[in-house]
């Protein structure tokens, strides 16, 4: 099991990565290993990497599960709209070389207002990287996934809504979706014994 970089205790990158840096850590990671043929399993943002892996060709996994993935941008609602644009405005406000140099402060008190929990709590490379993954959308690259795919996918998810999983599964020829009722973004950890007993039946 491999633990991104800013994730678990590994050290947080250098610099903002994009879904292809996290593509070219996978491998590295597949190779030092001397794993052949591994099936592929990932959550959220680790679902990301796996369509983005198997989407471009990058790597043919015989088998791959998607639990909860990102990797489609959203509709977004009015009310997200209307924020987002808020907070660009006063962020571009805020960035006039004029008052700049004293601005920090508000600028943080208006991202700490406008941005996610996860966005707040990470540090600045890591919101970069945040904004470049939720801008990144994966559709295009889901008909050429060409091995069988599951997805496990929570009821409740508002991350990643089951409308999400619903066009993943229309998109990826060999492709089956398993709903896990009552459950939100961690639907494995919710239920584990429901998505174990569903991924046992997929792998073996």
């Amino acid at each position: 099991a491999l633990n991104f970089p800013g994730c678990g205790n590994s050290e947080i990158m250098p610099s903002p990565w994009t879904v292809d840096d996290y593509c070219t850590l996978v491998l590295h990671f597949i190779e030092s290993l001397g794993l052949e043929n591994p099936v592929l399993i990932g959550h959220s943002h680790g679902g990301r990497v796996i369509m983005k892996l198997a989407g471009s060709g990058m790597l043919r996994p015989p088998k791959i599960v998607l639990l909860d993935a990102a990797g489609l941008i959203p509709k977004k609602s009015l009310r997200q709209r209307v924020r987002a644009r808020s907070f660009k405005v006063i962020k571009g406000a805020l960035s006039l070389p004029v008052i700049k140099n004293y601005s920090a402060p508000l600028l943080d008190k208006a991202r700490r207002h406008y941005g996610s929990a996860d966005y707040n709590a990470a540090p600045e490379v890591l919101r970069k990287t945040m904004v470049s993954l939720v801008n990144t959308d994966l559709r295009a690259l889901l008909p050429a996934v060409s091995c069988p795919t599951l997805l496990i996918w929570g009821e409740n998810d508002t991350a990643t809504p089951l409308s999400d999983a619903e066009t993943i599964k229309s998109l990826i020829p060999d492709c089956g979706l398993c709903v896990i009722k009552g459950t939100g973004h961690f639907s494995f950890c919710e239920k584990p014994f429901e998505a174990h007993a569903i991924l046992r039946s997929f792998i073996c």
